[in-house]
């Protein structure tokens, strides 16, 4: 079995306290739900308001896992977002491309890989092919198995913590003067291949997460997701929260 271990601001030595954490999907699809969003953009606050409202659904974690990624496009406008990276804006102009297109916007919903506008009523896409994901932490390590349904092949695993109880006062740009509050914040990605531990046996990966860009999450969650070698589309994703 390989492993890999959390860095210490997960709290390794709570998790040891409070035994292990064990996420796992199901073998039902779980869907991962995506927001690209900014702290410079006016439109986004009821976006942000909207996902960060998901914390009392019954199906968190269970059906879907929320992540809040913010870009830094906005950033021209006067107010620079804490929270975005240039990663976070790749990642969103690497969808905009495999949807045949060469521009991005906020606020920008994806649901398994597909635009979903859920703010003006629109339906889910429907689920496609999901295997069996499952991810355990115990004393900050956390080992994560993928059993895929769709068949053999090369798979990544992608392992985000999430921030919650993050909020910021802008003084500028199109929010300013607007307290902006924020929940499921990506705050630390890695990225890996999963690999057979023996032949036959599940997939497995080995990664470590860098650090948090803030180190102010009053709440901390765990999200991982599978897909394809290649391909932004997840095929099962799993979490649940740290503390």
């Amino acid at each position: 079995m390989r492993i890999f271990t959390l860095l210490g601001y997960l709290g390794s030595a709570a998790c040891a306290a409070a035994g292990p954490l064990r996420f796992s999907s199901g073998a039902s699809q779980v869907a991962l739900v995506e927001l690209y969003t900014s702290e410079g953009c006016s439109s986004c606050p009821p976006a942000d308001k909207w996902l960060a409202s998901q914390a009392d659904d019954a199906g968190l974690w269970r059906e879907f896992v929320p992540v809040e990624f913010h870009v830094n496009y906005w950033d021209s406008l006067g107010w620079k977002d804490r929270l975005s990276t240039r990663a976070f804006t790749a990642r969103e102009y690497a969808y905009s491309s495999a949807w045949g297109s060469n521009s991005v916007y906020t606020p920008c919903f994806v649901r398994n890989g597909a635009e979903w506008r859920p703010l003006s009523g629109e339906s889910p896409p429907p689920g496609g092919p999901a295997g069996t994901l499952s991810v355990e932490l115990d004393g900050g390590a956390c080992r994560v198995l993928f059993t895929p349904t769709p068949g053999p092949g090369a798979y990544d695993v992608h392992v985000a913590l999430l921030g919650g109880g993050l909020s910021s006062k802008v003084t500028a740009g199109e929010n300013d003067g607007r307290t902006l509050t924020h929940e499921f914040v990506v705050i630390a990605m890695a990225d890996g291949a999963l690999a057979p531990a023996a032949a036959g046996a599940a997939l497995t990966a080995e990664i470590a997460l860098p650090k948090a860009i803030v180190p102010d999450a009053k709440r901390k969650a765990l999200a991982a997701w599978v897909t394809r070698r290649g391909d932004l589309a997840p095929l099962q994703a799993t979490g649940g929260w740290l503390q």
